[in-house]
């Protein structure tokens, strides 16, 4: 590919389709976009209805999100010939990404200090807790003499896919995409994702467990423990994943859903807010509120093969 413009470095002026889509999407919803966009060809995909040529995407972004609120859909303004095998690199966050759960909070209701460590995950993710490894040593700190057993608790009784997740990378694998998955939580847990949806790349931080207990201690991966993955090294690993499969990274994809996501999905040439938190929406050009991972590939013109409908 030869330099794909990020989406919100596109001319105000440039053209755009709508992708509209929900798991519900309504006959009722589809008709209000349609009337909207008279003039738009209409087709269906797989899971939406693309309404092509609605016009300049700058100049819609209130009237398209306003329709979306009303008929609680996502509504995506993309490109006219966005193409997945443009790009090299998927890049996914895992807690509330990937997976439905936060992990380390299911953990520590297992333990009995749930309330204690969701305050502090909440916070993290909307931003109101701006150093990420500080919020993740305290969250850990409050497991400390737990039976190591109950990650695999975990594992086996609430470890479940995000909607859509597998068909999401099983499309990007096809298409040549390299995976990336990269979580400041734990790689007891990213490594099994790892195993059962074929991963390319894992990058996570490690729980320290002693004696068959936690320590109530966490550190990085590799070479350097004491320098655990937070927004910037989720940054880091999203560049590294680019060089390995010799592209930069306006040739990623990235989907997250926390405030340290932030920076890897500025870095990316598409970046995704996934069921995500204010602050992360407002730092994306695309988001998906209510439509699983797989939405994603709803927007590219090569994933999926669109029919006509009449006008």
């Amino acid at each position: 590919m030869t330099g794909l413009a990020r989406p919100m470095d596109r001319a105000p002026d440039e053209p755009a389709d709508l992708v509209v889509q929900s798991p519900d999407l309504s006959p009722e919803a589809i008709a209000a976009f349609r009337h909207r966009f008279a003039a738009a060809a209409l087709r269906r995909q797989a899971a939406s209805v693309r309404l092509a040529g609605v016009g300049p995407a700058a100049a819609l972004h209130a009237q398209v999100a306003d329709l979306a609120a009303r008929w609680r859909c996502d509504a995506t303004l993309v490109p006219p010939q966005l193409s997945l095998s443009d790009f090299r690199v998927l890049a996914l966050d895992m807690d509330s990404t990937l997976v439905r759960i936060e992990c380390l909070d299911e953990l520590a209701q297992l333990a009995g200090v749930g309330a204690e460590v969701a305050a502090i995950t909440e916070a993290a993710m909307r931003g109101q807790i701006t150093d990420y490894a500080q919020s993740l040593r305290q969250r850990v700190a409050h497991l400390a003499g737990v039976d190591s057993s109950l990650l695999q608790t975990v594992a086996e009784q609430r470890l479940q896919l995000s909607a859509g997740a597998a068909r999401l990378i099983a499309a990007a694998r096809q298409a040549g995409l390299r995976t990336l998955l990269v979580t400041g939580g734990f790689g007891f847990f990213a490594e099994i994702l790892q195993r059962q949806l074929n991963i390319d790349v894992v990058c996570s931080n490690e729980v320290q467990i002693e004696h068959g207990r936690l320590t109530g201690s966490v550190q990085g991966p590799g070479e350097a423990p004491d320098q655990l993955i937070d927004a910037q090294g989720k940054a880091a690993a999203l560049q590294r994943a680019c060089t390995e499969a010799g592209c930069g990274t306006q040739q990623a994809i990235a989907i997250g859903d926390g405030a340290n996501d932030v920076p890897m999905l500025a870095l990316a040439g598409l970046a995704v807010a996934y069921h995500a938190k204010p602050k992360v929406q407002q730092s994306t050009a695309y988001a998906l509120n209510y439509s699983g991972l797989d939405g994603v590939l709803e927007w590219f013109t090569d994933a999926l093969s669109p029919s006509p409908l009449p006008r």
